[in-house]
């Protein structure tokens, strides 16, 4: 297939490069580079790199017509400024309608968005449902449940995906580098006392193989494992892995743009895809351990204010 990702450069983005150029598939992988970094999409047959951005109409449009893509993933956000509305709303909101105009124009078919846990608020209920309303209250939820829309306002058959934490090669965001950065340095930590769904790389690989298939389901779904894990589990696991023993760490409450607990029900995924998150918790986390052990940990970002 010619596939096109937005976000090429990003965790994401590049596992998935590297996952499918092997298959013999055809990418074009855009990227700003304003999180993701040059160096993991570099020139090899078969991947072709332009750097833009989605928020800019005329490189969106030069891509479609150049490119000509079957599928396109659209996998580019902005989220390193929680304060940095405009930008949110630029990339996530007008850079997802440009992609989503430009996927119908040239009659892609399939267009597969990726959208954050975040959009459903505070839920009601856990694990969430993929009928529970949206309710976001962060620009990068607000922005991306509003890009999300005009996705499925295309007309173009598409999927838009609502993503647990995904841990993998390159990972910078969250507590896993956080910690595993600042225990390594001999620096306090601490937790916030919320609970999170995490799942290793290697089954949403598996997931985006079944999701590329043609007459493959289109609509919303979740992507996760199901379950939550409190960010204290994660933390004993890293102590645990690098030999540190037990250590008493704060355990503070949730920030005011926090979620206490996010854990995504993925029954209408497993129903209409076959797929379950096949890895365990903590298999996941030490796996996740053992990449840092090997490739280092470099920028780390957090959507959420207060947590860098």
């Amino acid at each position: 297939m010619r596939i096109l990702i937005t976000g090429g450069a990003g965790c994401l983005g590049s596992n998935l490069i590297e996952h499918w150029l092997p298959s013999g598939h055809e990418i074009l992988a855009l990227d700003n580079f304003a999180t993701g970094k040059r160096d993991v999409v570099p020139e090899v047959p078969g991947l072709s790199v332009v750097e833009g951005s989605v928020a800019d109409q005329a490189t969106v449009d030069g891509c479609f017509s150049s490119f000509k893509p079957e599928v396109v993933v659209h996998a580019a956000a902005a989220y390193k400024d929680p304060d940095d509305w405009v930008e949110d709303s630029r990339t996530n909101v007008i850079g997802s309608a440009y992609v989503a105009k430009a996927a119908a124009a040239h009659g892609v078919s399939r267009l597969i968005n990726f959208q954050t846990a975040l959009c459903y608020g505070r839920p009601s209920q856990l694990p969430i449902p993929v009928e529970h309303p949206t309710a976001p209250f962060t620009s990068y939820g607000i922005s991306k449940t509003a890009g999300e829309q005009y996705v499925l306002l295309s007309g173009v058959p598409a999927l838009s995906l609502r993503i647990a934490n995904v841990t993998g090669p390159r990972l910078a965001i969250g507590p896993i580098p956080t910690f595993y950065k600042r225990l390594k340095a001999g620096q306090k930590c601490f937790c916030s006392d919320t609970a999170r769904d995490f799942f290793d790389m290697s089954d949403f690989l598996a997931f985006m193989d079944l999701a590329i298939k043609p007459g493959a389901a289109t609509g919303v779904f979740n992507v996760s494992s199901g379950e939550a894990h409190s960010i204290k589990e994660i933390f004993d696991i890293v102590t645990d892995y690098l030999g540190l023993g037990r250590i008493d760490v704060p355990v503070v409450p949730a920030a005011a743009d926090d979620v206490p607990v996010v854990a995504l029900d993925p029954a209408n995924t497993a129903r209409d895809f076959g797929w379950k998150a096949e890895l365990g918790f903590e298999e996941t986390i030490r796996r996740q351990l053992a990449w840092y052990d090997r490739y280092g940990v470099t920028d780390v970002y957090s959507h959420l204010q207060g947590k860098g």
